[in-house]
């Protein structure tokens, strides 16, 4: 039998067709000891069931039977290098990108890449170290990799999507996609969380390193957030990106905050979080659901 171990999870095969629903990460037993010696190693815990699927922790053989056509295949993006105000780090979406695609395997049966960390973000260039691909990059970059994992059988694709302008470039990615018979379905993040902000948020307005996402952070990573740094900055939003100086195009933003992240709590982002992934388990549902684009072979 084979059994996956990684950092003290339990793999769930399911889809692989190894063992119906999970296997054990341990398929040895342990050594017999003398009679009334205490054991050598401790009982491994149950096995949890796990129906989802990281790539990243296969082999291509165990990867193989894997992807087929009944396969939906997730890929998480989130920025590693993208400004989020004093308070927050570079890497926050790819924190949160990284958390929710761990909860996500523990709901549905996903086959999850690894998160994609570069992508469309103009709007922060003028903070240091925030970066963005061009809107064509980003746009091939996620056809280039639906394209490659479609070669051994998926059709259907969902990026877990943990930004905004990054949908600019996922519509133009679906559109050709879906001329090759490939389906991808993306996170609108603002509207998938926003039933759950109008109960929960205080904040006069903001969307980027606010109240709400200082908030998910706070309940996901908290050792990720300095709340000594958090400052409120809400200034009018402007066309363009964000700037540094009052007088330069945009949205003027001197901390690089556009909302109140003062207000954040701990609970505030367990809500937030909790009806985030029902959003986006609800999206892959109606993905399977879906039909193939009409150019499927």
């Amino acid at each position: 039998m084979l059994g996956l171990h990684r950092n003290g999870w339990i793999v769930g095969l399911s889809l692989l067709g190894l063992w119906p629903g999970w296997v054990l990460a341990d398929t040895q037993a342990p050594p017999a000891s003398p009679a009334g010696a205490p054991s050598p190693r401790a009982a491994a815990p149950p096995a949890v069931p796990r129906p989802g699927i990281l790539l990243e922790e296969l082999t291509w053989p165990q990867a193989a039977p894997a992807l087929n056509e009944s396969t939906v295949v997730v890929i998480p993006i989130g920025a590693a290098a993208k400004e989020h105000g004093p308070h927050l780090l570079l890497r926050n979406d790819f924190l949160l990108a990284e958390h929710l695609k761990r909860r996500l395997i523990e709901r549905t049966e996903v086959v999850v890449a690894p998160t994609v960390n570069y992508n469309y973000y103009p709007a922060f260039v003028e903070y240091p170290g925030s970066t963005t691909l061009r809107l064509e990059t980003a746009r091939d970059l996620l056809i280039d990799i639906c394209r490659s994992l479609a070669h051994h059988g998926p059709r259907r694709f969902y990026a877990l999507n943990t930004g905004v302008s990054t949908v600019r470039a996922l519509q133009p990615a679906q559109e050709a996609l879906a001329k090759e018979g490939i389906l991808l379905r993306y996170t609108d993040l603002l509207a998938s969380l926003a039933p759950i902000e109008k109960q929960v948020l205080q904040q006069e307005g903001g969307t980027h390193a606010d109240e709400s996402e200082t908030s998910m952070l706070l309940y996901l990573e908290p050792a990720a957030v300095d709340m000594t740094r958090a400052v409120k900055d809400f200034h009018p939003k402007r066309p363009g990106p964000f700037s540094r100086s009052p007088s330069g195009p945009g949205t003027y933003s001197p901390t690089g905050t556009w909302g109140d992240p003062t207000l954040a709590t701990r609970q505030k982002g367990e809500r937030l979080v909790t009806g985030l992934v029902q959003s986006i388990v609800e999206d892959i549902a109606a993905l399977r659901r879906a039909p193939l684009p009409p150019g499927h072979p």
